[in-house]
């Protein structure tokens, strides 16, 4: 077994870590403390060709594999979060869903743009009384021939207000349970779309998270994607790759943190000596770095399985669920090596474990994750 990373891999991540370092970091603190969208970083990461990294090249996308994906996804996150989530909405769940699973004429229309960074899209699940439950869906699609007449809420939306196409998944009918589901791309600009509230959020506060409203809006018939009923499939289809992208991402703040707290720990003394000569200190190191290496190889076997054609929902639930515990553990202890230093923004450490909290819970919560293994394990 070949743990080496291709020449195109270490491209790939020095790409992202320069960009992250020297692009990304000056401003983070402030696009945290004002949530901030990063609209003009984002936007060069679409030039440099992020944001639609595993599209293949026809429809402008980089044609790359899902481990340079996880690999750009870590860097990222090691420095801004807020950031890191959009990418992976874009790649993994709505250019992804559209490639996959959309007819020719859908991909010229939007897969190309979204591929090219030069819109952004959403996807758009989760309800107020429907989250983990996806079978439970408010939102309404009425067919009326030619086109849907859409009914609803969704609500914890990453990009909500920032974005121009949105995957919407909603029930045609209630009757059939999660076999009359669909999904339909919705533009932003359609009569009777309204992006509503901001969300004021723990953490990843630079990510754009809207309430969006849908009344009465007419979709026309072809931006349906798949069959009538496919909806529910897309959408569990679509979110086991989805959590690779955020497996990465908790990764990727776990091993910032790590950074962080073990350049802090050489500089910083206490009786006498830095406080990584302290054994109550290195051994803290040597525990983060073990639960962190663990995680990345985790991610990088369910973005194997995911290349190779296997079926990845287990290890994708496996690295998500073991990536976001880690993230929460680690960022913890990386405050507790800077003592109270860990306790203000300027030391970046308390934002990322401020961050870490919500790779528990969206794309599916740990607790989903372990039914979706304790499944794959039982049969």
């Amino acid at each position: 077994m070949n743990f080496e990373l291709t020449e195109e891999h270490l491209a790939v991540r020095d790409a992202a870590r320069n960009f992250a370092q020297n692009v990304l970091k000056p401003g983070v603190i402030e696009r945290d403390r004002e949530q901030k969208f990063a609209t003009d970083e984002i936007k060069q990461l679409g030039e440099l060709g992020f944001m639609g990294m595993m599209v293949d090249p026809k429809y402008g996308g980089g044609g790359m594999d899902t481990v340079s994906y996880a690999i750009a996804i870590e860097e990222i996150s090691k420095v801004d979060a807020s950031v890191s989530v959009c990418l992976s909405v874009n790649n993994s769940l709505v250019c992804y869903g559209i490639e996959k699973f959309g007819t020719e004429e859908q991909k010229q229309k939007y897969l190309v743009p979204l591929a090219k960074g030069e819109k952004i899209g959403a996807f758009c699940l989760s309800e107020p009384e429907a989250g983990s439950d996806a079978t439970s869906q408010r939102t309404t699609a009425v067919d009326m021939g030619d086109h849907y007449v859409l009914n609803g809420t969704k609500n914890w939306i990453t990009n909500g207000s920032s974005a121009s196409i949105y995957l919407v998944i909603a029930q045609t009918n209630p009757e059939l349970g999660h076999k009359g589901i669909n999904v339909l791309i919705v533009e932003r600009g359609m009569e009777g779309f309204i992006v509503g509230a901001k969300e004021d959020k723990m953490g990843i506060r630079g990510s754009d998270t809207h309430t969006l409203i849908f009344n009465d809006v007419k979709v026309p018939k072809e931006n349906r994607i798949g069959e009538d009923g496919f909806g529910f499939k897309f959408a569990m289809k679509t979110l086991a790759g989805g959590r690779i992208g955020i497996a990465a991402q908790a990764l990727g703040i776990a091993a910032g943190a790590f950074e962080l707290a073990t350049a802090y720990s050489k500089e910083r003394a206490a009786f006498g000596k830095p406080i990584s000569h302290h054994q109550a200190i290195a051994f803290k190191l040597a525990d983060m770095a073990t639960e962190i290496e663990a995680a990345r190889l985790l991610v990088y076997k369910s973005a194997v399985d995911k290349d190779l054609n296997r079926n990845y929902d287990q290890s994708s639930a496996m690295a998500k669920l073991y990536a976001s515990k880690v993230a929460m553990e680690q960022t913890v202890e990386a405050v507790q090596i800077h003592g109270g230093y860990g306790y203000v923004k300027e030391y970046h450490v308390e934002r990322l474990m401020r961050d870490a909290k919500i790779t528990q819970i969206y794309e599916g919560t740990s607790e989903v994750q372990k039914i979706v293994i304790s499944r794959g394990i039982l049969g």
